[in-house]
């Protein structure tokens, strides 16, 4: 679908630019380059390291794939993110993001993805923000384009309740008046 991934998983890395001093797993396929000796593919797997931050994505995605800015596919599960930088914003052609055991806490982090018009696939299980009331709903009304949250597939019904969800929340907003737990 996308090429063969380009795999630094469970590298011991700490930062993301630690990637251009290593080489990437190899694979059931040979990963293609270009003459430059970049990547010809569009998915990029930094899972299970120690990444804390997305400093110095730009720069390395650039410096590792022939069309950086087709990335299509990024794993950064299992590390320890906090938060979503909004440097994932630029990936326009984003359309996988695996978040799935980090330490996101807030749902608002969330929505700065609402942007990306191709993302259809985000797993965020795992991550504290998972124990928050209305989780799910929360990223089917941000991520409209979203076709699978963790795995599981959204479906019409759960738009339909979400979009009822979204109004009432709304409306308390407006009005001035909270739910009460």
């Amino acid at each position: 679908m996308f090429g063969s991934p380009v795999d630094f998983s469970f590298k011991e890395l700490n930062t993301i630019p630690d990637i251009l001093s290593d080489m990437p797993n190899p694979g059931a396929r040979p990963l293609k380059r270009d003459s430059e000796q970049k990547f010809l593919s569009r998915t990029l797997r930094i899972n299970n390291n120690f990444i804390s931050d997305f400093s110095g994505l730009t720069d390395t995605i650039s410096a590792l794939f022939a069309e950086p800015t087709g990335l299509a596919w990024l794993d950064l599960s299992f590390n320890e993110i906090r938060h979503i930088d909004p440097v994932l914003t630029q990936l326009k052609e984003l359309r996988l993001l695996y978040l799935h055991g980090n330490c996101i806490c807030k749902l608002s982090e969330v929505d700065k993805l609402a942007v990306l018009p191709s993302l259809n696939t985000i797993t965020l299980h795992g991550n504290p923000i998972v124990t928050e009331p209305d989780y799910r709903a929360h990223l089917i009304a941000s991520l409209p384009h979203v076709k699978m949250i963790d795995f599981s597939a959204v479906t019409k019904q759960e738009r339909q309740l979400t979009s009822v969800w979204q109004r009432g929340r709304n409306q308390r907003k407006s009005t001035g008046h909270s739910k009460v737990d």
